[in-house]
């Protein structure tokens, strides 16, 4: 059995700049991920098959298996290599769903992206960064950043990565208020949709110097979220009353980041919110280079 990492998503910064005619809209996001994450596991198989497990999978029970991003992601690469003349055999795939649902922290597009990974190398069968990079954004605007799994800029509707080099890891805390959020819901509310661009990022070599130049930057469907949800507003306040450096909402919410000053300060203010918000999901986790 193969298993591969599907790291949480994180968007530091996203900015909205524009629409385009057929209703995607452009974004400028700064994306890192994180150890946090949930798992795929794959292994051939007699038939096609695919499993739910882990603490999060209750909140999609109710999904057709055929719906998830992780049989999209096995069918869409079974269709591309067909289409080459070659069949690919059938695999049984289980998801270890550790990330809530609908957050904000990219947990289906990064399943759909290990999903990807573990069947080529399960398969044997690599149809070229091209094709799959094609084939990721025909899955979700979020699956080929998540496929490339490192830190980066993201632009057009997702598609144009552009990698960055931080010389450290963040110590973060997520927090999310168990509230599932509808992106295309904030973005219809979403008041100004030619905001200006991300600025050239500063202190990549320096955190104090990053951290400065970040709290310049904003994430632009924070608003329109937080007037939908205003748990959103609780998350944060909580951690900056627990000592969070900054503090931002992910991608279209509804989860949370914190910034610690270290793993330590990040693991005690983590356990301290599961002391006073027992319902909320709340995990200490730093970022992968």
């Amino acid at each position: 059995m193969l298993r591969i990492d599907a790291p949480a998503k994180i968007n530091l910064a996203l900015h909205i700049t524009g629409r385009r005619p057929d209703g995607y809209h452009l974004i400028d996001s700064l994306v890192v991920f994180a150890e946090l994450g949930d798992q795929i596991s794959v292994e051939l198989a007699d038939k096609d098959a695919f499993h739910l497990e882990g603490p999060e999978a209750s909140a999609l029970s109710s999904e057709t298996a055929s719906s998830n991003l992780v049989v999209r992601a096995r069918d869409a690469l079974r269709d591309t290599a067909r289409r080459t003349g070659i069949e690919l055999p059938p695999v049984d795939i289980r998801l270890d769903k550790r990330l809530p649902v609908a957050s904000g922290i990219g947990g289906g597009s990064a399943d759909a992206a290990a999903t990807i990974k573990a069947l080529c190398q399960l398969w044997g069968d690599h149809p070229g960064s091209e094709t799959l990079s094609k084939l990721a954004l025909d899955l979700g605007a979020d699956v080929p950043m998540c496929l490339d799994g490192r830190a980066l800029i993201a632009r057009g509707i997702g598609e144009a990565l552009n990698p960055v080099e931080l010389g450290f890891d963040l110590d973060l805390v997520i927090v999310n208020p168990r509230i599932g959020v509808s992106t295309p819901a904030v973005f219809s509310v979403l008041e100004r949709r030619d905001n200006a661009p991300l600025p050239a990022p500063d202190g990549l070599d320096d955190k104090d110097r990053f951290l400065e130049w970040l709290r310049a930057a904003r994430n632009d469907l924070q608003p329109p979220a937080q007037r939908m949800v205003p748990a959103i507003n609780d998350c944060l306040s909580a951690l900056l009353g627990a000592g969070a450096q900054l503090a931002r909402m992910s991608g279209s919410g509804a989860s949370g980041f914190g910034v610690f000053d270290s793993a330590e300060a990040a693991q005690a203010a983590a356990a301290s919110l599961e002391r006073t918000k027992p319902g909320w999901f709340i995990a200490a986790t730093r970022t992968k280079r």
